[in-house]
């Protein structure tokens, strides 16, 4: 399913009605349709519901008003407030606005100040409340009359159902500047809004249900951010022919630990063979030879020369020697920052002619001029913190902006971008479609899952996947191993070393799966992720 800003929606239902012939009237009677249905199926009964629709003086309020002729027909009563006069309403919503005054529906006008606190206290005495005040074209901080009745919305302790987006959320970023409301489902239209997968917006959105408005599939073709769905997992993951023996599937090599950090080591070797690798060789600091031979039994250790208890620069030929007889290389977890290591680091990936995955200390010693200039494929996968000190962007912006900084970053780089977070986003220079992971949840905020995820996808790429499949399929199954590993624990418990145990089982998860992917179910359980 695709995901779209509040920009291209617009151009969307503008299509759909100036090009395509469908009236906007036509569709604001299936938004609001749908929005009914929805109330339908989660409440016993209509008969005597007693249900408040704030309203605006835009389409969102027109779909409100639609909402409100449905459940007047089928026994429920509802009770309109107005946010503006009646004559400021235009358009197709003032067409459904003006139904409702003939069908006697009680119609409150909410216009200054006073008229508010007399209807505020009411709220609490409701047994739903639907919130159509703003649509997807809102954005900044809900001021007066508005903002005072969001507040008093999310204190009434009623259900609260959001039309198209939560009013005072942005659409497009997810941000929240002051207030929102904070909906116990939302009814979005068409497609998902960003703001609703992106956080903050995803905490106020509740549970996610997406209204077919009649728009044409077509329409929806060009738009490149999509939710990750098992059936393109499926076709990422590489096959594996029954003859096959453990060269058949790929030699991986990798870079990692240091004193102190031997647990990245561990965790991002065995991952390449859990996610089904033939072999894995890891290159160490010498010194810690013993206790990784004892703590990875079925991994090749490759002991190197060390300095300080890292890798020292004095490693570079063994190193090298050892990229050639591999199929893919990753680097980085553990490895530590010592001015010795980030030389090394620098001069392998400078040097570096098999597919290579660039994670934690492997980021954290480099620079993006280094990262452009690597001319082997590549996979990077930074949290935001690590993103950040790479493109000099403040944190908190990258989480703003991480579907499209994501993009910029991966063709600036010329490889593929996994930031990590929630949600995951994956993007590549020489894909269009940008993915957002439906797979995780807090289960993964736990030290060392990133390395458990590095691993998996240097494993997938030795195995055939091209560097895009593999960060697709690896974020995929890390996440469903995490979901799996809570299921059977709790998402407070859940270490790095679970989601490692349960990766063969997420594949089995995953492949056993049917083909249709239900988007309702995944959305529905957002709240619970």
């Amino acid at each position: 399913m695709k995901v779209v800003t509040r920009e291209e929606m617009r151009k969307i239902d503008e299509y759909a009605i100036e090009k395509i012939g469908i009236p906007g009237c036509v569709l604001m009677e299936n938004a609001g349709r749908g929005v009914f249905e929805l109330i339908k199926k989660n409440f016993k009964s209509l008969v005597g519901l007693n249900v408040a629709i704030i309203c605006g003086p835009g389409n969102n309020g027109g779909d409100g008003f639609v909402v409100a002729r449905h459940l007047l027909n089928n026994g429920a009563s509802p009770h309109v407030f107005l946010l503006t006069s009646r004559d400021k309403v235009k358009g197709d919503a003032k067409l459904n606005l003006d139904i409702l005054y003939k069908m006697r529906i009680d119609i409150n006008e909410i216009t200054k100040d006073e008229d508010v606190y007399d209807v505020v206290e009411s709220f609490r005495y409701f047994d739903l409340i639907i919130d159509a005040i703003f649509g997807t074209g809102f954005k900044g901080s809900p001021r007066g009359i508005a903002r005072t009745i969001i507040q008093a919305i999310n204190e009434s302790g009623v259900p609260i159902i959001a039309v198209d987006v939560p009013s005072g959320l942005d659409s497009s970023t997810g941000n929240v500047e002051d207030i929102c409301v904070r909906a116990t489902w939302t009814c979005t239209m068409g497609l998902p809004k960003r703001g609703l997968i992106l956080y903050p917006g995803r905490e106020f959105a509740g549970k996610i249900e997406v209204i077919d408005i009649g728009i044409p599939r077509e329409l929806y073709a060009n738009i490149p951010v999509e939710l990750l769905e098992p059936k393109r997992v499926k076709f990422a993951i590489p096959t594996r022919k029954e003859s096959g023996h453990k060269g058949d599937f790929g030699r991986v090599l990798i870079v990692a630990g240091s004193r102190g950090m031997t647990g990245a080591a561990k965790l991002t070797s065995m991952a390449t063979l859990k996610i089904g690798a033939g072999l894995a060789y890891l290159i160490i600091p010498e010194s810690l030879n013993p206790i990784l031979e004892t703590l990875v039994t079925e991994v090749i250790t490759l002991p190197v020369q060390e300095k300080n208890g890292a890798l020292a620069l004095g490693a570079f030929d063994a190193i090298l020697e050892y990229i050639q007889k591999c199929d893919v290389l990753t680097i980085g977890p553990g490895i530590s920052q010592n001015p010795d290591t980030k030389e090394l680091v620098r001069r392998i990936l400078l040097k570096v002619d098999i597919p290579t995955v660039i994670d934690a200390d492997g980021l954290n010693n480099i620079d993006i001029d280094i990262l452009k200039d690597i001319k082997a494929p590549k996979v990077i996968t930074p949290h935001p913190g690590e993103l950040s000190r790479i493109i000099n962007i403040d944190t908190q912006e990258i989480n703003r902006n991480r579907i499209d900084i994501v993009k910029n970053v991966a063709d600036k780089i010329g490889g593929c971008v996994v930031l990590k977070g929630a949600p995951t986003v994956i993007a590549s220079h020489d894909h269009k479609d940008i993915y957002i992971n439906t797979t995780g949840s807090s289960a993964l905020a736990s030290g060392g899952s990133g390395d458990v995820l590095t691993g998996m996808i240097a494993g997938l790429i030795a195995q055939g996947a091209d560097i895009f499949d593999a960060a697709i399929a690896g974020v995929y199954l890390h996440g469903l191993a995490g979901d799996i590993a809570s299921k059977y624990k709790t998402k407070y418990g859940v270490t790095a070393q679970d989601v490692l145990d349960y990766v063969p089982i997420s594949i089995k998860h995953l492949l056993d799966e049917s083909e249709e992917f239900d988007y309702q179910k995944y959305l529905t359980n957002f709240e619970d992720n």
